[in-house]
């Protein structure tokens, strides 16, 4: 009786797959547009930096040559830069802020440096041989006004056809969301910060 049971609910597991596949194949079939896209990683949880980096590292599997450009996190000695600088002909990556205002206390300094990663984002962007350009916390140099919004419309609006650019940050401007084809929230739900415990190599860095 039981393996009657199991083959009939098999033979009906068989026909859901199949029926899906179907469905699935024909939206498939309408997908054929293949350009540079505009990523936005924002929202209070972590992880928005992370996931911008996993996209780099998919581009260097494809031999695909990526900038990345940190507004931010100043001298910091992260594990992700280490392993993706190892790809010398692939990977440029340029740490050019201060590190995070509180630390540098000094709004004209922040403004100059953000001023100056934008020009390298810039820079990046516009040449061809970047299929994918990371702007690490840029939504942060945005919400504090330290480079115009309107600059960073005009430089997406510059980029090649087929050039991604990656955005990262909590608190996106709703321009920069409006403009972006992918956009990603992450959700703080539960944080080890909260219970004492500092950040951590490999984990936060």
């Amino acid at each position: 009786m039981s393996d009657t049971k199991d083959e009939a609910r098999n033979r009906e597991h068989a026909e859901k797959m199949a029926r899906r596949k179907e469905a699935r194949d024909k939206i498939m079939a309408t997908k054929t547009e293949e350009r540079g896209l505009v990523i936005v990683h924002t929202g209070k949880g972590k992880g928005k930096t992370t996931a911008a980096m996993g996209m780099a590292l998919r581009c260097v599997g494809h031999g695909f040559k990526v900038g990345i450009v940190q507004f931010v996190k100043g001298g910091w000695t992260t594990g992700e830069r280490a392993a993706l600088e190892s790809f010398k002909d692939l990977v440029v990556f340029k740490t050019m802020g201060e590190g995070f205002t509180w630390e540098t206390q000094d709004r004209a300094r922040d403004i100059a440096a953000a001023e100056k990663a934008l020009a390298a984002a810039g820079d990046m962007i516009r040449d061809p041989s970047y299929r994918m350009v990371i702007l690490d916390e840029l939504n942060i140099v945005l919400r504090y006004d330290y480079v115009p919004v309107e600059a960073v419309l005009r430089l997406l609006e510059e980029k090649p056809e087929q050039t991604h650019v990656v955005i990262t940050g909590r608190n996106a401007r709703p321009e920069i969301l409006e403009r972006a084809d992918l956009v990603t929230e992450m959700t703080l739900v539960k944080h080890p910060f909260a219970e004492g415990v500092k950040a951590q190599p490999g984990v936060d860095f």
